[in-house]
């Protein structure tokens, strides 16, 4: 079984320490830090993906190989940064304003990044303005808005009109979602994409950032 392999295994299962003993074992025979990223750890991170989409893995296991994802990056980090590997896009997630619910937001991040997306993370409880704000500041392609209230729904189309009114909203794709929200909602409020879950959100993201 090749290095790369063995760290995409080790990853789905969840073993931290083994996927970084690899990941310094593969840089220290020479192995392309990109190809330890791509081939390895996400490749790990994607079969995660496809099995949580089909409910063959849960939140838990989710979390323990996301855990073991970045510990590897950890390793790899320096590396990348010295070949000068750049991010498959940028996404900026939050979950909206009055909202303090953050696990289904959390769960995107990590497979936003295990698709090799940069995530700047706001938090909860995030007003409009700051998610345009900041999308502006990164040149993100991508706002990405959480929401588990019904009540809260409502602060997404918020941020579509904020995006508007800065004057970005034809350079920036908005995803939408968390329990209450449907199709029909993204639609009716001017958002571009809404997804059921994680795995099929950080699909669409990658998809988005490579057009």
């Amino acid at each position: 079984m090749s290095l790369l392999n063995e760290i995409s295994t080790y990853l789905q299962q969840g073993r931290a320490k083994n996927v970084k003993e690899l990941v310094q074992k593969a840089l220290d025979e020479g192995v392309d830090p990109k190809t330890i990223l791509n081939d390895g750890l996400l490749d790990g991170m994607s079969v995660i993906g496809e099995k949580f989409k089909n409910n063959q893995v849960y939140v838990p296991e989710v979390l323990i190989a996301a855990r073991a994802m970045y510990a590897g990056m950890d390793v790899l980090k320096p590396a990348l940064t010295e070949t000068g590997v750049e991010s498959k896009g940028k996404v900026v997630i939050g979950t909206v304003k009055g909202d303090l619910h953050d696990i289904g937001k959390n769960l995107v991040k990590m497979m936003m990044e295990g698709r090799g997306l940069e995530v700047i993370d706001l938090g909860t409880n995030v007003p409009a303005e700051k998610f345009v704000e900041v999308a502006k500041e990164n040149n993100a392609q991508i706002i990405a808005c959480s929401a588990l209230l019904t009540t809260t729904m409502i602060e997404m189309q918020n941020v579509v009109e904020a995006a508007k009114a800065a004057g970005i909203r034809d350079q920036v794709t908005i995803m939408v979602g968390g329990a209450p929200v449907t199709e029909s909602f993204c639609k009716s409020i001017g958002a571009d994409i809404y997804r059921p879950d994680a795995a099929s959100a950080a699909e669409e993201a990658a998809r988005v950032c490579q057009g």
